[in-house]
């Protein structure tokens, strides 16, 4: 009964993480993109989801009169590719991007390769934003909760880009530091 009681308390615990990282508009937005994976538009290409993520996520990247061209260019491209056997082999939106290069159609349904570009930048902005305040909960303990905000942007920056500031010597910043001019007022 206690490994039970255990286990519930461990589900419990996992399913408020992903409820605190996962809110209605990031599992919305999940879903939306989906109809933008090839192996979903093979079975049934879902154009009201694609229109809706524009409209919804991407309002300032699009036009009122490239939204209508968008639809267009969404069921013609739907009716075009669908045929295709090399277009059924892909697997995900990045090899659907490479795809729509390599055969020239990015040219022809530029507005729809605009919409799967954004939707490729989405991981790596959402990636660092959350690491960015992963590293803020990590430096702005409790003790420096008082920290000045230009000290808290410096200190972010150095834990973020460990790796560049691992390659600075500390002979160069003290170096740097007694090269600087006096600060203190003379009295």
């Amino acid at each position: 009964m206690l490994q039970v009681d255990i286990f519930n308390a461990a589900i419990d615990s996992q399913l408020q993480e992903l409820n605190s990282r996962f809110n209605e508009n990031v599992v919305k937005l999940i879903v939306l993109c989906s109809a933008l994976d090839p192996r979903e538009i093979c079975k049934s290409f879902r154009i009201d989801d694609v229109y809706e993520l524009i409209d919804k996520f991407y309002p300032k990247d699009f036009e009122d009169h490239e939204k209508a061209r968008l639809k267009i260019q969404l069921q013609h491209f739907y009716n075009d590719v669908i045929r295709l056997l090399e277009f059924k082999a892909l697997l995900t939106i990045s090899a659907m991007a490479q795809w729509l290069v390599n055969t020239r159609r990015s040219i022809a349904y530029h507005l729809v390769y605009r919409v799967v570009s954004l939707v490729l930048t989405l991981p790596v902005s959402t990636a660092t934003a959350e690491r960015a305040f992963s590293a803020m909960k990590i430096v702005k303990t409790r003790l420096r909760n008082r920290m000045e905000d230009d000290f808290l942007t410096d200190s972010l920056i150095m834990y973020i880009e460990k790796e560049i500031v691992e390659k600075i010597s500390i002979d160069s910043i003290i170096d740097d530091f007694r090269d600087m001019q006096t600060r203190r007022v003379a009295f």
